[in-house]
């Protein structure tokens, strides 16, 4: 989303449920091909702020996007870039015919989305942890 810092919480709900979905179609249907659609979408929402997931989820909001829980856009692009990461490496596993390979990395991005919807959400505690990580650094070096 272009300029916001926040997202309705029910599009990145949307985001994490394709992200599920493709993974599970793409395994059940042995079309690895799937997995550019959540791919790629969330590539363009990294570097060009535009996930067109995102925008045809907004087009479905019954009520005013500020009127539902907001979700820090930038830890989105965060997550995102985990999801995106472990569904190229798992589509260049496929590719590659190294099937284990990308059924660790589908794997685990679907594990990541299940765990998200449900509630808790491993790339938020991995960004948190990484700013903790920086914060104390930046203490040691100014003593």
């Amino acid at each position: 989303m272009s300029q916001l810092h926040t997202i309705p919480r029910p599009l990145v709900r949307l985001n994490q449920w394709t992200i599920l979905l493709s993974v599970i179609l793409s395994w059940v249907t042995g079309i690895i091909w799937i997995l550019v659609i959540p791919l790629a979408a969330n590539l363009l929402g990294i570097l060009c702020n535009y996930n067109p997931i995102l925008r045809i989820g907004k087009l479905f909001l019954t009520k005013a996007p500020s009127t539902y829980i907001p979700e820090d856009a930038q830890q989105q692009k965060f997550n995102s870039s985990i999801a995106s990461l472990c569904l190229a490496a798992g589509l260049l596993g496929y590719l590659l015919h190294w099937q284990v390979v990308g059924h660790i990395f589908t794997g685990l991005v679907a594990i990541a989305s299940s765990i998200a919807i449900a509630g808790f959400c491993i790339g938020c505690f991995l960004h948190f942890q990484l700013k903790q990580w920086q914060y104390r650094r930046s203490l040691k070096k100014s003593f």
